[in-house]
């Protein structure tokens, strides 16, 4: 089945998706949590009706994943939470999102006053119409995240993501806090249960005196739940007590955890040149397809297969046969990495990267003009089905 699917084609595998999802059901009854799909991490959705059973609903990073989320996966109407939170909005995505959001987190009291109207005249409406209102929250920087590179990490110096303590007093003193129902804290990047009890130390030491008028509290995305090892019965614990102590709704947010380890990037090998070393050329880039090899940076699990035969890489100059595996790209640095073999790539050979179904379709590109790979499904039959397929009119539409 493997050398029927066409190259390169990004393969999302059921099964392993229901087990991500069964998991996370499995934190949501354990602890009373309620948990979102972040569509800026996974947003297959073609997958949606697996989620549909197991998740609350949706958060999105603006106008556009707010409306992929709602037409997807539902919204209030359904019984579905369509949560946004956007460093800015404009005018125009606001009168946009007031009519599918649930739940409008702001970065700053500036835009929430901005906004107060527009969010208080849909809510009249829709209290009239017999419907729930949008509930406003504010985004918090509790000044403390252990995430690293520091590029995603969002309590950085400087950072422009979420009000320090001492600007949130400011706001809370020349504004007050009514009409807002929820405070948010984003501060995880691929990080375990203990990470967050060290973290809710420090958001107690900055804002506990608010925690308990709120109805809700968004704890974020980041949290690796599904990751084999993951910690739990921690994480439940920490979820149920602070919904005791603080007598509110918690919201948990991930993307990576929905779509951790649940389906691959297939690729084929064009050209192996020798410079110090065998470099094999492929029919993917690090850049345009899986960026986060260069930015996190980040070396994906990979496999070969040849003749029918797969073959587990094994590491770096481990094996006899050593490759840098590059992509098609005018970018010098457009490297995933070097992997070694016990027989040698050849060209037509398949390479299957590990993983690549989070954080790869929703930031690839289209540079150089190289073709976005397609985009299919190992069903639970065992049975692949090719989704889509993307040719020269994508790349044309994209640039003019």
């Amino acid at each position: 089945m493997l050398e029927q699917i066409p190259s390169p084609c990004y393969v999302l595998e059921e099964q392993k998706l229901l087990s991500n999802l069964q998991t996370l059901d499995y934190v949501q009854v354990q602890s009373g949590a309620k948990i979102l799909v972040a569509l800026k991490g996974f947003a297959f959705w073609r997958s949606f009706e697996l989620l549909k059973p197991y998740l609350y609903g949706s958060t999105a990073s603006g106008l556009y994943e707010a409306k992929l989320g709602y037409e997807t996966l539902g919204g209030r109407e359904s019984g579905k939470e369509v949560c946004v939170f956007s460093p800015a909005y404009k005018e125009e995505e606001m009168r946009e999102l007031v009519k599918i959001a649930t739940h409008i987190i702001f970065n700053s009291f500036s835009q929430w006053q901005r906004f107060k109207g527009i969010i208080e005249k849909a809510n009249e409406t829709l209290i009239k119409e017999g419907k729930t209102p949008i509930e406003v929250g504010l985004r918090l920087n509790p000044l403390y995240s252990e995430v690293s590179p520091m590029i995603y990490n969002p309590c950085s110096p400087k950072s422009r993501l979420g009000i320090i303590p001492s600007e949130f007093e400011k706001g809370v003193r020349e504004y007050g806090l009514e009409g807002i129902s929820g405070l948010h804290f984003h501060t995880h990047c691929e990080q375990d249960s203990d990470v967050l009890e060290r973290t809710l130390g420090h958001i107690k030491a900055h804002f506990e005196s608010y925690l308990s008028k709120m109805k809700w509290i968004n704890l974020g995305g980041g949290h690796h739940i599904t990751r084999e090892g993951y910690n739990l019965p921690l994480l439940i614990s920490l979820l149920k007590d602070f919904r005791a102590n603080y007598r509110v709704e918690v919201f948990l947010e991930p993307g990576e955890a929905v779509g951790w380890q649940c389906g691959f990037l297939i690729a084929e090998v064009v050209d192996v040149v020798q410079n110090e070393g065998s470099v094999a050329i492929l029919d993917v880039s690090a850049s345009a397809h899986m960026p986060d090899c260069l930015e996190m940076p980040y070396r994906p699990k990979v496999t070969k297969l040849s003749n029918g035969v797969l073959e587990e890489d094994c590491g770096e100059n481990i094996a006899p046969y050593t490759y840098r595996l590059g992509g098609n790209t005018c970018l010098s640095g457009d490297i995933i990495g070097d992997y070694s073999f016990h027989t040698p790539l050849k060209v037509g050979d398949k390479i299957l990267f590990d993983d690549m179904i989070h954080y790869t379709i929703v930031k690839n590109t289209t540079f150089n003009g190289v073709p976005l790979p397609s985009l299919g499904v190992i069903k639970q039959n065992g049975d692949f089905e090719l989704l889509k397929t993307f040719d020269y009119s994508h790349y044309k539409e994209r640039n003019g």
